[in-house]
């Protein structure tokens, strides 16, 4: 039966390549490259202007705590939008190797079991980034929805607390200003989703190469020391074992090297965004204390505070998900009938297995593994500032 040929690329990144394609942010296309240069120009112009106004708003405002938490909460964000999708345009060379590495031959599905693997693992990171970039166009809409529900006696206000060139006392400064603010938001999620499901994507592409590897190392046959089984047969049978074992370690060492170049790439980006979500999980916290309960803000703020976890957690998930499955490769490849085989294959088992006792850990910043008991400590150390800072502000009251 012909196995169906799978697009590793298509497959895992066609969601997150075709917005930051339509965002100016992906591989320049072959034609109109200029005017592809001067849209991402204008996209990344929104992001950085917006933080430029956080900047001038924090500083006015400085001394009133509220003021301040309100808007740092969003400066933090956007700061971070910036920040990594500069980090991505400047690592467009390494996304090319990534991209050609994601189709080289060794990771090529060779039956319907391996597509299998492949499609379970990026249908499941499609959904949950796009919870993610649902969650996240939510609490968008609500944060645009406020000037309109939540204004008292009429005055009219804009979307958020940030420092403006125009007022929202007459028009068209008003709606112009609101137009700004909700187009630079929108924009930031998407970008936000997008770059981070290009890094999320190739950690689980990374994991189902190691499901794939397992399928093969289950695949060696048991040779029988019986008279059943001719001399010349059983020995044609050690060699085929031999060889699929041998191919199992090339793919595993290919996988290495992948997930090695993805951390070289984006780790820098996951580190920021992890130390950053401890003082945005904590602005929030104190933001929702502030606000009342049932309002628009409130309800925003809620949605808000599950955006960022969500994205804390897949991050943290995903790392755990490679590291349990290179632990479990270990445990495949001793399960293998490896006493049946040669002794170049057991000696070869015995290297492998050692190599395997360091599992494969993707670490944000080169330093900081990504798995639960880091989801965990993140959640922890964020409560604590937030303690801190609502004991504070309760004494200031």
């Amino acid at each position: 039966m012909a196995v169906r040929t799978v697009n590793n690329v298509t497959l895992f990144l066609n969601r997150p390549r075709n917005i930051l394609l339509y965002l100016g942010i992906w591989l320049k296309p072959a034609n109109y490259v200029s005017l592809y240069v001067a849209y991402a120009i204008i996209v990344m112009f929104t992001q950085y202007s917006f933080v430029f106004f956080e900047f001038i708003y924090i500083a006015l405002a400085w001394g009133d705590m509220d003021a301040v938490t309100e808007a740092s909460f969003l400066l933090f964000t956007q700061a971070s939008v910036c920040y990594k999708v500069t980090r991505f345009m400047i690592k467009k060379n390494n996304l090319v190797f990534l991209l050609s590495f994601m189709e080289e031959e060794v990771f090529q599905a060779q039956n319907e079991r391996h597509v299998r693997c492949l499609l379970n693992q990026s249908i499941m990171i499609k959904r949950l980034c796009l919870f993610f970039l649902g969650s996240a166009l939510t609490t968008c809409t609500l944060w645009g929805l406020m000037p309109i529900v939540d204004s008292t006696g009429g005055e009219r206000i804009f979307p958020f607390l940030i420092w403006m060139p125009v007022g929202p006392e007459k028009s068209p400064q008003y709606e112009l200003g609101y137009f700004y603010q909700m187009v630079a938001i929108y924009i930031s999620a998407f970008l936000f989703i997008a770059v981070d499901s290009v890094a999320l994507s190739m950690i689980m592409f990374g994991c189902a190469q190691l499901e794939i590897i397992m399928d093969k190392v289950k695949q060696i046959k048991r040779v029988s020391m019986s008279g059943k089984l001719k001399r010349q047969d059983r020995e044609q049978l050690i060699q085929e074992n031999q060889v699929l074992f041998v191919e199992c370690l090339k793919h595993h060492q290919a996988v290495i090297r992948f997930i090695e170049s993805v951390e070289d790439t984006y780790h820098a980006n996951i580190f920021f965004q992890l130390s950053g979500s401890v003082a945005i999980i904590c602005i929030i916290g104190l933001r929702i204390t502030a606000t009342t309960p049932g309002s628009v803000q409130f309800i925003s703020m809620l949605n808000y505070m599950v955006t960022m976890l969500s994205q804390l957690f897949l991050y943290c998930w995903c790392g755990n998900e490679l590291t349990i499955r290179s632990e479990l490769l270990r445990e495949v490849m001793y399960l293998c009938p490896w006493h049946e085989q040669s002794n170049s294959f057991r000696r070869l088992l015995w290297v492998a297995m050692e190599r395997m006792k360091r599992p494969i850990i993707f670490k944000a910043g080169h330093y900081i593994p990504l798995s639960r008991p880091t989801f965990v400590a993140i959640l922890r150390s964020s409560y604590s500032y937030f303690a801190v800072l609502n004991q504070t502000r309760n004494k200031e009251k």
